[in-house]
């Protein structure tokens, strides 16, 4: 029993001093290092300074070229309206008609008094050519011949204000046909047919404004003019002259209107109540876009800057305190640079310090790039170093936009 019992024994031992042994041998073997991750692809721009123009954005409101008020001058009772609201209308065009029956009653009056007054002064002027024979010869007084000739005067006096008094009222009866001062678009009518209008004052009738072109008149304040102007006198910007500066609208729906105006008018003093200065500027508008009384965006292009930094919006990270980029350097490390960036121009930040010119910005998923990190820089398509012939044509699309400071030195 004892030498069959002896091998299992023997065998039950030997196991677990085995298992022992396998599982030290497998601790003593260590596993190869990880490979390092190969430097992450980042999309840069290599930024370069531009040539752009200073632009800033004021309200402001659309006020007609030329306006005129349509008002009855003389009384009667309205008979017709001869145009369509709304429509365009030429200079001298009719637009009312008042009845003219009293107006030309008038005339005919005042053609009899004229007629009256010169079959007296033909009277009085025979009677004196007769005196003055008689006074040749002294058949009658010196003093007979001198009033003759006063009477005859006074005969040639009352002609003449018959004559103005006919010329009166023969203009009056034109005014029975209202006439449109000034072309342009005719508004509502302010009155009916069956009204009586200038009986005790000039009665309104409807307005005629022109509308191409057109005003827009805004305001400036006066603390962005000084502060244009000392950036002019310190050179860090070129000022434009202002028959150069280009005016662009914004209009309420947020589109650009295509064709630029010119600035025409810049007041020299500064309205106390609102610290601003008023401004106008005129805008074609051969399709009549633009209304008298809209609500507009005013853009203007007042100065050059020639050294800017302008990055992609993507480019900055903001907080609350501050702004910064993501640059790669030569050795292709990221490190954060602080930068002051608070104009949008365009789609682009204008970063007025912290960055000079040459730097490889980071452009996409900024946020995930830690400073210190290895990356590989791969310039993004289509952008490079921006050229500053490429940066004028930008400069178009963005002067309507939130932009810098106003006003040019001198003006």
């Amino acid at each position: 029993m004892f030498s069959l019992t002896l091998p299992r024994m023997r065998g039950a031992v030997l196991l677990p001093a085995t298992l022992v042994l396998l599982t030290a041998l497998a601790a003593c073997k260590k596993d190869p290092p990880p490979l390092p991750d190969p430097p992450k692809t980042v999309k840069v721009i290599t930024v370069a300074p531009v040539e752009i123009a200073v632009a800033n954005q004021f309200p402001g409101r659309l006020a007609a070229y030329r306006k005129a008020e349509v008002r009855a001058r003389v009384a009667g009772i309205v008979t017709d309206r001869l145009y369509q609201e709304g429509q365009e209308v030429r200079a001298g065009s009719a637009l009312f008609k008042i009845d003219p029956a009293a107006l030309q009653a008038t005339l005919e009056m005042r053609k009899a008094a004229f007629r009256q007054a010169q079959a007296t002064l033909d009277m009085n002027a025979d009677k004196a050519r007769r005196y003055g024979a008689l006074a040749k010869a002294d058949a009658i007084s010196r003093i007979d011949y001198a009033e003759a000739l006063a009477v005859e005067a006074q005969a040639k006096a009352q002609v003449e204000e018959a004559k103005a008094a006919q010329r009166s009222a023969a203009l009056e009866l034109s005014y029975a046909t209202v006439r449109s001062p000034i072309a342009g678009r005719a508004r509502r009518a302010l009155v009916t047919e069956g009204a009586l209008v200038g009986q005790d004052s000039a009665t309104p009738l409807t307005t005629i404004e022109q509308i191409d072109p057109i005003y827009v008149n805004f305001s400036q304040p006066a603390a962005v003019v000084a502060q244009m102007r000392k950036a002019i006198r310190a050179g860090e910007l070129q000022g434009l002259a202002k028959q150069d500066i280009p005016v662009r609208l914004t209009l309420g729906d947020g589109s650009l209107y295509p064709t630029a105006g010119k600035l025409i008018f810049s007041d020299l003093a500064i309205d106390p109540a609102t610290e601003t200065i008023a401004m106008r500027a005129v805008i074609p508008n051969p399709k009549h876009i633009l209304l008298p009384g809209g609500y507009v965006r005013v853009g203007l292009e007042q100065a050059l800057n020639k050294s800017a930094i302008l990055i992609p919006r993507d480019a900055l990270l903001r907080t609350v305190d501050s702004a910064k980029v993501m640059v790669v350097d030569a050795d292709n490390t990221v490190r954060a640079v602080a930068v002051t960036a608070d104009t949008l121009h365009g789609d682009r930040w204008l970063v007025s310090a912290g960055l000079n010119g040459g730097e490889k910005v980071i452009v996409a998923n900024v946020a995930k790039i830690e400073a210190g990190a290895k990356v590989t820089p791969q310039e993004q398509s289509g952008s490079g170093a921006i050229a500053k012939t490429e940066a004028k044509t930008e400069t178009e699309a963005a002067a309507t936009k939130v932009a810098h400071v106003a006003q040019i030195e001198g003006r």
